[in-house]
């Protein structure tokens, strides 16, 4: 048997029985479970089913069954010890150097075992003290304007801790020695080496393990005590990474609707399924790591992040994105409107509007395609900025025409209209390269023909200078050009004669000698038609930029009335640019 914090246990937490076990018996989904035919005996219909979420094999035929460690010791006809390494193996994880047992080992194990009960009794204690006493009364108070009334209180086991310094070590010591309270991760030693209680002033949320151990805890600050949110530390029974908090209520719903929602923190988790969305799991912070990862993906492969919306969220979502590409996991971005977390969303809109945002959230490509749009792309270094922002989560995808058609669509989402770039994006994808490398003189930036033209009009064109530079600057036409600088200073002197000697000493040196190159062009005779058909190119690239906006307001979930004003407004620039 697998004792709690040793590696058998985090084994069994990460492995897949379904995954280790489909590598001997070719399984087929059966409603919750899987089945196929029993290795252990000859039938011909199949009999053996694999219990995904409860972790265990049974054979309704010859009566054999287990968990991961008995199929392979039973299988490959070896002991516990061999069990564990083959099924590690098999699940990718370190397995570390065979030892023989020693009388220490035993300890250890004596150790975890007394650690869990321990940690069973201060989840009683601090549950006790929301009832007790005057600080215990504000506390429930506290969670009760929070929107938690005593059955949510009671169903997720929170608790508080006071602030006496020792209440909760005057509770424990009599029955556990002071080496393993120490141990615990509940106390810390003051200067002169004394313990006291390590949450102090704290609503106290229990986190468990997937069975349902009650292994390590959350403690979050009642006034303006920092930091706002303390966890338990790093202990025999608890390694942070290898912990989903709700994960024990949430694996059945996991498994059952094969999606998880995953939020960053326990108000979050908590909220979410108060609202009848029990699959929710939460990382315990800003970080997912791997081993979380494996673990979720016992239950599931489709997963809706769900982190806060600020700076800390958005790097941890894309961060979470990136491990769960890796492990090809099917995810969608939930992005809450208002800058608000699920458990404030949910307080102010209700379940049923955020039940309809889950199931409107978007694949996460397209919600970094929306990340990407908020970037400079005025100038080809800026799209390949765009693109190299892009192309980590790109390169993940395990399908090389996947790739080949993400990267189709980014080019088309960013309009990316150089043929060297797109090529370049599409030669990254496919060869699953984490950036785009494009020639070098593509990011040198390219003044199009049309401007080169106007500028010498503004210059050379006598009869019409006014006339241009007025159609210029009341389309603003030249705002955002590469040679906005040099039209700029034109405008600005058209009543007067043009020396090139003067408007060159306004520029800066690059502008500069673009204006003289420009001015060496052979060039035809300056007509206003040939201005025209420059100003109607301008404008056709002011209207695609202004239809990019408009497609991302769309995107964005406006309100019905707002939508169908976008959408007018989208449908008349559509047709203003095919009719030039």
């Amino acid at each position: 048997m697998a004792e709690a914090g040793s590696f058998a246990e985090k084994v069994k937490q990460q492995a897949d029985i379904v995954r280790v076990i489909g590598e001997y018996v070719r399984l087929k989904k059966t409603g919750q479970n899987f089945t196929g035919l029993c290795p252990f005996h000859q039938e011909k219909s199949p009999s053996f089913a694999v219990h995904p979420v409860k972790q265990i094999y049974h054979c309704f035929g010859c009566g054999a069954g287990g968990d991961v460690f008995k199929f392979v010791q039973e299988m490959d006809k070896c002991p516990f010890p061999e069990a564990i390494r083959i099924v590690a193996e098999k699940s990718g994880i370190p397995v570390p150097r065979p030892r023989e047992r020693s009388p220490e080992e035993h300890r250890e194990n004596q150790q975890r075992s007394a650690l869990v009960e321990m940690h069973r009794e201060a989840a009683v204690f601090f549950a006790r003290q929301l009832n007790e006493g005057q600080e215990g009364k504000i506390a429930a108070g506290y969670l009760e304007d929070r929107g938690l009334n005593r059955e949510a209180i009671t169903r997720f086991g929170l608790g508080w801790a006071p602030s006496s310094g020792d209440a909760l070590l005057r509770y424990l010591k009599s029955r556990y020695q002071e080496k393993l309270l120490e141990a615990s991760g509940l106390f810390s030693r003051n200067e002169s080496g004394r313990l006291y209680d390590r949450f102090r002033k704290r609503i106290m949320f229990p986190i468990s393990n997937d069975s349902g151990k009650v292994i390590a805890f959350g403690g979050r600050a009642m006034g303006d005590d920092m930091p706002k949110y303390m966890n338990s530390p790093e202990t025999p029974i608890y390694t942070k990474s290898n912990v989903l908090y709700h994960l024990d209520r949430a694996k059945e719903e996991l498994r059952k609707s094969d999606f998880g929602v995953l939020v960053e923190g326990y108000m979050d988790a908590i909220a979410v399924a108060r609202a009848g969305i029990t699959n929710v799991v939460a990382s315990c912070g800003t970080s997912l790591a791997e081993p979380q990862i494996k673990l979720l993906a016992r239950f599931t492969h489709r997963v809706v992040v769900n982190y806060d919306p600020d700076t800390a969220g958005q790097v941890a979502t894309e961060r979470s994105l990136t491990l769960l590409l890796e492990k090809e996991f099917d995810v969608r971005v939930l992005a809450l409107p208002g800058g608000a977390d699920p458990d404030k969303f949910l307080k102010e809109q209700g379940a049923e509007a955020y039940r309809k945002l889950l199931a409107q959230a978007p694949p996460y490509l397209d919600y970094l395609i929306g990340r990407a749009r908020q970037m400079d792309r005025t100038t080809a270094a800026g799209k390949v900025a765009a693109l190299n922002f892009l192309m980590p989560y790109v390169q993940r995808l395990p399908n090389r025409l996947l790739r080949s058609e993400w990267a189709t669509r980014i080019a088309s989402e960013l309009r990316v209209d150089e043929p060297v770039l797109r090529e370049a994006l599409k030669r990254a994808a496919n060869e699953r390269r984490s950036e785009v490398k494009p020639r070098a003189e593509l990011l040198t930036p390219v003044v199009k023909p049309a401007e080169r033209q106007l500028i010498r009009m503004l210059i050379e064109a006598g009869g019409f200078r006014e006339k241009l530079a007025h159609e210029l600057v009341s389309g603003a036409l030249h705002r955002g050009l590469e040679s906005e600088k040099i039209l700029e200073l034109l405008i600005s002197k058209v009543g007067e004669a043009p020396d090139p000697t003067t408007l060159g000493a306004a520029l800066e040196e690059k502008d500069r000698r673009l204006l003289f190159e420009i001015l060496f062009e052979t060039s035809g005779e300056a007509t206003w038609e040939s201005a025209e058909s420059c100003l109607s190119v301008l404008r056709s690239r002011r209207d695609e930029a202004e239809l990019a906006v408009l497609q991302q307001k769309i995107e964005s979930k406006a309100s019905p009335s707002e939508l169908n004003r976008l959408l007018t407004q989208r449908l008349e620039l559509q047709k203003k640019l095919a009719q030039r």
